[in-house]
């Protein structure tokens, strides 16, 4: 409570659910054929997870990772219960700018801001965007 890192526990306790059952399904969809084969090729179970599964599983992270970042992102509840004034997260120090109520309101001030704090995820979104399609597109088709 009032540290940076309860904040992280509670993220991290509040984001398992949703990134266990996207991995499950994930991991379901691959074919058991290619852990035969790799297990007759004399893989063990590390290598296979290193070898094969891993280098599939490359668009499923970045799908993880962007939905995580997002949802962190742009939580404000658990920045304001969690954490403390000092320690506020970029939306909770964004909100307490935009909406202080002494003297005059600097708009300019205020985009610029609210453009910082927009930047983080769309950075995220740009460098990713083409894993996250096909990470995204992976479980939609069945056959």
């Amino acid at each position: 409570m009032g540290s940076l890192w309860g904040l992280v526990l509670v993220h991290t306790i509040f984001g398992m659910p949703i990134l266990t059952l996207l991995f499950r399904n994930h991991f379901a969809s691959i074919p058991e054929e290619l852990f035969k084969a790799a297990r007759v090729d004399g893989a063990g179970f590390w290598g296979i997870y290193f070898r094969v599964l891993l280098p599939m599983s490359v668009p499923i992270f970045v799908v993880a990772m962007i939905l995580q970042v997002t949802g962190i992102w742009n939580d404000f509840l658990f920045g304001v219960i969690y954490t403390k004034p000092d320690t506020y997260p970029m939306t909770v120090q964004l909100n307490n700018i935009v909406n202080s109520i002494q003297g005059v309101k600097e708009y300019n001030v205020n985009m610029a801001a609210t453009l910082l704090t927009g930047a983080v995820p769309l950075l995220i979104y740009f460098i990713s965007g083409k894993l996250f399609v096909r990470g995204i597109a992976a479980g939609a088709v069945k056959g």
